[in-house]
């Protein structure tokens, strides 16, 4: 079922707010040029941030169709921006660090446009696309506290760092003066990329501060 929404006025625009439109630059060279070699436009006051559906795994394809719609079908003044929310995430794992972007929310995209009936179905019927999130049958928009705390998150410096060890999880120290020891996980302090681990010194368990690089589990 289409939404009940109408229309906004074309009149009501934001003159100061100017985007590119369609797809958000992500993984895909192509999609990142496809992105730069489109005009700007102004976006109407009338456009929101919703959340569309598709399968998990599948949101850079869907993004792709969804560009690819939006440029076949003259949408660029309805629908402005496609974004699969990622950020950076350090995996350690063997004593290695393992960089890549991984997705925030599996099976969600986000798009900037303007809801009205033509807008809906050409986002509805685009492959891979589910649904819209909302309320019943009405898609519902995201709050702008919440749309820049997503946006803000994407373009964040420091990583999200992943380890595959957890609180209480035995752990073998492989660097530095307590190499080969193996201790249990203590305390673990993401942000600074260190944990704490207690180490068995004639039979006392003894604190002992390391880089996530300097441990592996056992």
């Amino acid at each position: 079922m289409s939404p009940s929404r109408k229309k906004p006025p074309e009149d009501k625009v934001k003159s100061s707010s100017v985007v590119e439109p369609a797809i958000e630059a992500g993984d895909d060279a192509e999609l990142i040029d496809a992105v730069e070699a489109q005009p700007q436009v102004e976006i109407p006051a009338g456009a929101e941030w919703y959340v569309i559906h598709s399968y998990s795994g599948y949101e850079n394809k869907v993004r792709q169709n969804l560009g690819q719609r939006i440029e076949s079908m003259g949408m660029q003044n309805k629908i402005f921006r496609v974004v699969v929310p990622t950020e950076e995430e350090v995996e350690i794992r063997d004593g290695k660090k393992r960089s890549s972007r991984k997705r925030v929310f599996p099976g969600y995209i986000l798009v900037h446009m303007v809801l009205d009936e033509e807008s809906w179905y050409v986002v509805r019927n685009t492959p891979g696309v589910t649904g819209f999130v909302g309320s019943g049958t009405a898609p519902t928009p995201l709050r702008e506290d919440e749309v820049d705390k997503i946006l803000k998150r994407m373009e964040e410096e420091t990583p999200r760092i992943r380890v595959n060890f957890r609180i209480g999880e035995p752990v073998r120290i492989v660097e530095g003066p307590f190499a080969d020891f193996v201790g249990v996980v203590d305390e673990i302090f993401a942000e600074r990329g260190k944990v704490r681990v207690l180490v068995s010194f004639f039979g006392r368990e003894t604190p002992v501060e390391m880089d996530f690089l300097q441990v592996d589990k056992t």
